[in-house]
């Protein structure tokens, strides 16, 4: 965990450190800043929540950013969609409670709170065109004709899509009509915005350039966004915060770097960028497969053997195999590299490229 020097957050106070001069984790938001009352916007405290028995959540504690954009990553059935869901008020958990703006919200209905969903279908009303679809909550609000044509022209010239009034969502591709949904969602300004894998449906290219649009919106609307995915390099592109769902619990929360570069576990550092796990007798380490070292530095010093060559993603892969039974993986760009499946060479990292963690995968 980080320690910080409390000097550089000036005109911020914390009323109490604990006694390991460590900020908890779950109070520093966006950029390393510490998320005070004053710059909180929702806070999850003590979130527990049960299906038939089944704990999916476990009491989950954070506080998020105004403006922030969180990422909550993890595997299938940790526990991401409820958290969401939770949020939106479309679940009650059974303890806990949810602040927005420092106010509990658990006792609101679905459409009191001043929080909206982007779902992975974006749930467009098939019947009603662009227009209609992204005004309906003003319309519902019975807001003036005028004023609804005049805030859909903002939102469609925001999300790139002017002059598609009229269109009908099947006469759009996924990527416009993904923007619609996000317009819609927006046109009320929300002070949270939430993102259920809403980029799940689409096509790699489509994906990535949806990636860096959201960022972008994100930023420029400067709304919360809670962004849930399984996919690691989605949620590292994107995020302020990550927050890595394991078993209904957060496994740990940081920024991308922080994840990537210091995970607190194997489960993180393996799920987060697959990192060789490396075990001594009495230590668990990880190591990021881009920093192993293949012969002729010094740190190269245990014995090992060729077992597999792959090329992927740009990347060649050459699996290793120690002589205690412990597989490491190195990765290099390059279509080859002067090794051949069976050859013995040593291999090593820098003391600064292995991150101690607790063994839990």
């Amino acid at each position: 965990m980080v320690v910080f020097n409390l000097t550089q957050f000036s005109g911020k106070e914390l009323t109490a450190l604990p006694e390991n001069g460590r900020i908890p984790r779950n109070l520093v938001g966006i950029g390393g800043r510490i998320n005070t009352v004053s710059d909180t916007i929702l806070e999850l405290k003590k979130i527990k929540k049960s299906f038939g028995g089944n704990t999916v959540l476990n009491g989950l504690d954070i506080s998020i950013g105004r403006g922030e954009f969180l990422t909550l990553l993890g595997a299938s059935g940790c526990g991401k969609t409820t958290t969401l869901r939770i949020i939106a008020g479309l679940e009650q958990p059974d303890g806990g409670d949810i602040l927005l703006d420092g106010e509990s919200i658990l006792s609101k209905e679905p459409n009191r709170r001043n929080v909206n969903t982007v779902f992975q279908n974006y749930a467009l009303f098939p019947n009603m065109n662009v227009e209609k679809n992204i005004g309906y909550g003003l319309k519902i609000r019975k807001r003036p004709k005028e004023e609804i044509r005049r805030r859909v022209k903002e939102m469609l010239e925001m999300v790139q899509l002017p002059g598609f009034e009229k269109r009908m969502p099947d006469e759009l591709s996924g990527g416009q009509r993904q923007r619609v949904a996000i317009a819609r969602a927006v046109i009320n300004q929300p002070q949270v915005l939430l993102l259920d894998e809403p980029l799940g449906a689409l096509d790699l290219k489509l994906r990535r350039q949806m990636q860096l649009e959201l960022k972008r919106l994100q930023k420029k609307l400067g709304i919360t966004f809670i962004y849930i995915t399984h996919d690691q390099e989605e949620a590292i592109n994107m995020s302020d915060r990550i927050a890595v769902m394991r078993n209904g619990v957060f496994e740990q929360i940081g920024t991308p770097n922080e994840i990537y570069d210091h995970p607190e576990t194997s489960y993180v550092a393996d799920f987060v960028g697959n990192a060789n796990i490396y075990r001594t007798p009495d230590k668990t380490y990880a190591i990021r497969s881009e920093n192993i070292l293949l012969g002729g530095e010094p740190e190269c010093m245990i014995p090992a053997v060729v077992e597999e060559k792959s090329f992927a993603g740009g990347q060649l892969r050459i699996l290793f195999a120690l002589e205690d039974g412990q597989k490491i993986t190195a990765s290099r760009y390059g279509i080859d590299y002067d090794l051949n499946t069976g050859e013995r060479i040593a291999i090593g990292w820098k003391e600064a490229s292995a991150a101690e963690v607790i063994d839990n995968g």
